[in-house]
């Protein structure tokens, strides 16, 4: 590709909620990659990843994606684990204090993260990277050169603080370390790009870019990638909220939970999740606005790619070739797992045991929501005593052979 495709490609899905600063960031991108041609090298660029969870959704994949496009072109990626800034925790999409981790929880958390990332990136390319290894030797006048180039104005008024001082509640010292730490990160790599969400705003744009003036490095170029909404298409991918797809979900679930998105935020996925560049996703959009495409088709089309990416091409025809006999020919599943029925065991017991539902709560909803069918036919009561063997299904997608 050339700069002008590049650029467009880098800042596709971006967000930096101000179009005047989004620019500015166009600009500086393309600044950078002119010269980076010139000169012959490769830009440096990295995006920071805390594993404060080894259990990873598509939301988590975001900045993973756009690291990615940035290989293809040819420029060198790092993947930094925040095994330092876990200890502390990043406000800056909270409204409450961040459980503090050790470095064990971290490291052991990492171990896994890092492995996921490769569904995503090309493991041959990609530099790992942990920032214990610096930010931990931090000495205390370091601490106080990072702390005197902001003010506490600048941490009280961020959203996120306001609200909890606002509030009443408390606001801990510690927490106004992380963009500092993240800030030195740069710094001790000599980036040139740092890629991350949308929220980070203020740890890359203001402190990242700060900390390496402040060291004699020219402030890094930052790409803010959009935030994943859920499955309800409304509020953010989230695991505590139940509206994630996460990336180990096997080819059924995860091509089944795709199609249940809503139409709206098809173009989101599109531009956030997949390979698609961004001439591809203009036709989609085109397609969508004229009616020439049917919304299905090209949410199964999304669905197709998704599951292509975190398995192959053969699982996700698979997957496909399931749904439209599940939810198009209204049958079954060929291949679903059996349960044994004991004696005994009532309808929530079933539920519960095979693991159609996580809690006793959204076991008994679904029963109110009619969501619970046996061979067919809607089950209305969970205390009662399982009736037959049949084929159980549980929501739009859980299917399970009792006997």
């Amino acid at each position: 590709m050339g700069i002008d495709e590049q650029v467009e490609l880098f800042m596709q899905g971006t967000e930096y909620g101000d179009p005047d600063l989004q620019k500015a960031m166009g600009l500086e991108l393309r600044q950078r990659l002119t010269e980076a041609q010139r000169e012959k090298r490769p830009l440096r660029v990295y995006g920071g990843f805390d594993p404060r969870t080894s259990d990873l959704h598509l939301g988590h994949t975001i900045p993973m994606r756009k690291l990615r496009q940035f290989q293809e072109m040819g420029h060198d990626v790092t993947f930094l684990v925040g095994t330092g800034t876990s200890m502390v925790g990043d406000p800056s999409d909270k409204d409450k204090l961040r459980s503090v981790l050790s470095k064990e929880e971290t490291e052991h958390n990492a171990r896994t993260y890092a492995e996921q990332a490769f569904y995503i990136l090309d493991r041959e390319k990609t530099h790992i990277r942990f920032n214990h290894e610096w930010l931990l030797d931090l000495k205390m006048a370091d601490l106080i050169k990072l702390g005197s180039a902001f003010t506490l104005q600048q941490f009280i008024s961020r959203e996120n603080f306001k609200l909890r001082w606002d509030k009443g509640s408390p606001i801990f010292l510690h927490e106004t370390f992380y963009a500092l730490m993240q800030g030195y990160d740069a710094v001790a790599m000599h980036t040139d790009v740092q890629v991350g969400g949308s929220d980070q705003l203020f740890n890359i744009l203001t402190a990242g870019r700060k900390v390496q003036e402040m060291y004699g490095q020219r402030p890094q170029v930052g790409i803010l990638t959009g935030i994943l909404p859920g499955t309800d298409g409304v509020v953010r991918m989230s695991k505590s909220i139940g509206n994630h797809i996460p990336i180990l979900a096997d080819p059924d679930d995860m091509y089944g939970k795709v199609m249940s998105l809503p139409d709206s935020v098809m173009l989101i996925f599109f531009k956030l999740v997949t390979r698609f560049t961004p001439p591809q996703i203009e036709l989609i959009e085109k397609a969508l606005a004229d009616g020439s495409r049917h919304p299905r088709d090209i949410k199964m089309e999304l669905a197709r790619e998704i599951v292509t990416i975190f398995h192959d091409e053969a699982a996700a025809a698979g997957a496909e070739s399931n749904f439209r006999r599940v939810f198009q020919e209204k049958e079954s599943p060929r291949d679903i797992e059996e349960f044994s029925l004991e004696s005994g065991q009532t309808v929530l017991d079933v539920i519960l045991k095979a693991g159609l539902a996580n809690s006793r709560s959204v076991a008994r909803r679904l029963l109110e929501q009619r969501g619970v069918r046996l061979d067919g036919e809607v089950i209305e009561r969970g205390d009662l005593l399982f009736p037959h063997p049949g084929i159980l299904q549980v929501g739009k997608r859980r299917f399970i052979r009792v006997k």
